[in-house]
Order: C-alpha cells, then structure tokens, then sequence
C-alpha cells in the first residue's frame, strides 16, 4: 500500500481513536518498585490509581523510540498514547527539497530499511562488509532520494551490527533492552504530515532542524531557506506560534527564526551540545564552572533566546551524597532563561550508572528506580519546563502525579 496512504489513514482513523485514551502501562509502577523507600516514592505510589492526563512536561523524543521505530507513525501514536503533550519531528530534506522526519539526514542506513531494497544503490557510502579489525559501515542520506522514494521505505529501530558480514547482518543491531517487536509496520512520514498527525493529538510540536549533510546552499537551497520553509509549514497548516517550540543546535540559526519570524522566535530553543563533563577543553561547557559559558546565560538572553535545552547531566551535580542543580542550571534560571531537558529512558538499565546521560551523578544513579530521583531534582529544584523521553509513560506519570502542566 502507499505509504502517503498508509500515513493519512493512520493519522484520520486509527490516532483520533487514541487521543483521549492515556495508557501508561506497567513500567512507571515497576521503576517505583525499583526506589528506595522514602517520601518521594510513598508520593508516586500514591497516585498508582489516578487518571493520568496528557502533559507539556511530558516530550515525546522521536515518538516512543525505546520499543518502536523512531520518527514513524506508530511510534508517535504511541508516544501520544503515554500522553506525551508535545511531540518532536527532527526535520531534514529529501534531493527534491521536501521537509522529512528523520534523525539526520545521512541515517537511512541505520533506521530504515534502505540496504534491503532497491534504493541501496543511492546510498553515498555502500555497505562494506566488517572484514577483519575493519568495522561494516553504510551511509545513505535522504538527500539522494526523491520523496516519491522516500515514501518507499520502512522504519525500524535505530541501530547497526558494525561486526555484520552481510546487510540481514548489519541491519540487526537493535540494543537488547530495546526490541524488534514493532517493527512490522513503519510508516515514515514528512513533516507536514507530522503536523497534521500531532494535531489530531491534541498535542503540541517541537520541530529540530538538522545539521545538513550536504554542502549547502543545496541545488540553490540555502541554508535559511530550509529553516524558513519549516516555519512556513507550521504557517500553512494554521498552527499558533505559541504552539511552537523550534529547535536548533546551530545558535545562528536560533538567532534567524529570532529576527525573521519573531513569534515563532519566542519560542526558539537553543539545544546547548558545548558541552564538557571534566575536560578543558577550549569552547566547551564545564557544567560547573561558569566562566566557561560563552556565550554566557545573560549574553544569550541579550540575544533573545528565551530557551535552552541542554543534556540532563549539565543541570545536576552531587553534594553530599544528593543530585543538586548545577552551576549550569543556577546560571541559566538567574538570567531568566526557560529550561527544557533530554533525554530520560534512553540508557537502558541504569546498574551500570546509566552512562552518559547520567555521567555527573555517579554515585547517585545505580538502578532503574533512580530515574524518579532525578525527574523529581529536574522538575522541583532545576524547575525545567520539560523533559524529552524515549518512552513518555514514565514523564507523564511523574507530571500527572506532581500536578504539573
């Protein structure tokens, strides 16, 4: 069937369906399971009988990209499911300059099923085999494809086997925590489309421009045409500026939407990537020492960003023995800054320490249940406006219990 079909169909039948129907599943009563007793725990299993409600703390990351494929329809209807009330669609473009849902624009490999079908010979860097110590590598972008190809594929999860011998080899890569059991079915989508499926939601959106990765201006595209024409497509499609959170990790760009939409500029979020946990390394971050911040807080407000989204590890630190806003975050909320936070229930078990999304609280992270323990700093003493989730039952729980927005 064709995918432009498969997509309407999905997003006019079967997503208003579940719009009103918040279904948390068993994993938010399993992580608190999983705390240490206490009154943060006592609290959240308190509301184990509430109705949850959808929720603007709850961010949707890519859809529900722990168990279904990224940037798909079902991914979304499931994020959307857990009452994720704003919804992301990290936007690229295809060779004809059409707007898409993809992580990046050279990830075809990775979260499509591109080496298996016929398009594999568009891919700029075909699959080579693992041979030895060389690991197998492929890079097919979604600019080498028309969107009329484009709409030929099918999502599955993001993931490469870099040991794979044959392309069934690399293609099998999925994380074991993760799972290949919805991968039957994933429709991609453009980013119009995403609109008009979040809209059926009731949701609201928080496009992310992707770095190209093609030189630009591409074929007469440039650069601010591209971030010009994903403003526009919220324009067409009637949707509030105050409805959306554009993102960038480009601050120039940030500064684009500021100056030429500024409605839309209101709401333009900074994803800060300076970042440096111990290094010191020259133009980086050191969460914990703000003189390290150039642009500082103050400068970038001057420069009317009004959002600042950094990894979840920036904001915290650890004093005697508890996770505490960091530097980072006091600077940040002083200069009148807004908060937002990625990316929680993207590390898999947190035995380990949960890595590098967790890499400023060592001591403090050592179980799944831990990640409560963080939602509850981010959100009462960080005071972010959000959080960004693989898997939004656990952010919408949280909210809905705490009474947030």
């Amino acid at each position: 069937m064709n995918k432009l079909i498969t997509a309407a169909m999905l997003t006019a039948v079967v997503a208003p369906a579940f719009a009103d129907r918040i279904e948390l599943g068993p994993r938010p009563a399993w992580l608190i399971s999983q705390m240490e007793d206490g009154a943060l725990k006592d609290k959240l299993a308190s509301c184990a009988g509430m109705e949850p409600k959808q929720t603007l703390f709850s961010i949707a990351h890519r859809g529900a990209p722990m168990m279904f494929p990224e940037h798909t329809v079902e991914a979304n209807i499931a994020g959307a499911q857990m009452g994720a009330g704003i919804m992301e669609c990290d936007v690229t473009f295809t060779a004809d300059k059409e707007l898409v849902c993809r992580h990046a624009q050279n990830d075809l490999h990775t979260t499509t099923n591109i080496l298996a079908s016929d398009l594999a010979d568009t891919c700029v860097g075909p699959f080579t085999p693992a041979s030895g110590d060389e690991k197998a590598t492929a890079e097919c972008r979604t600019s080498e494809i028309t969107l009329a190809q484009y709409r030929t594929l099918t999502g599955k999860m993001d993931a490469a086997n870099s040991a794979g011998t044959t392309v069934a080899e690399y293609m099998d890569g999925t994380a074991g925590w993760r799972t290949d059991n919805y991968t039957a079915a994933g429709t991609l989508m453009t980013h119009a489309e995403s609109i008009e499926l979040f809209k059926s939601f009731g949701a609201k959106f928080t496009p992310e421009l992707k770095a190209p990765a093609v030189e630009m201006p591409f074929d007469g595209f440039s650069y601010e045409d591209y971030a010009q024409k994903m403003i526009d497509e919220y324009k067409a499609a009637g949707v509030p500026a105050s409805d959306v959170w554009a993102q960038s990790f480009d601050l120039d760009i940030v500064k684009y939407w500021i100056e030429a939409e500024p409605e839309f500029g209101k709401q333009a979020v900074y994803l800060d990537d300076r970042y440096s946990a111990s290094d010191d390394d020259e133009g980086l971050v050191d969460h914990m020492d703000a003189a390290t911040f150039k642009p500082t807080m103050a400068e970038l407000k001057d420069m009317g960003v009004n959002y600042i989204a950094p990894p979840m590890w920036m904001l915290v630190t650890e004093k005697d023995g508890e996770i505490v806003p960091s530097v980072y975050a006091e600077e940040a909320k002083a200069a009148g800054l807004k908060l937002i936070t990625w990316t929680l229930e993207r590390s898999g078990p947190l035995a380990s320490g949960g890595g590098w999304y967790y890499q400023s609280m060592p001591t403090s992270i050592t179980k799944d249940g831990d990640m409560f323990k963080l939602l509850d700093v981010l959100a009462q003493d960080v005071k972010v406006e959000g959080v960004f989730a693989d898997w939004p039952a656990t952010t919408t729980y949280y909210a809905s219990c705490m009474g947030l927005n």
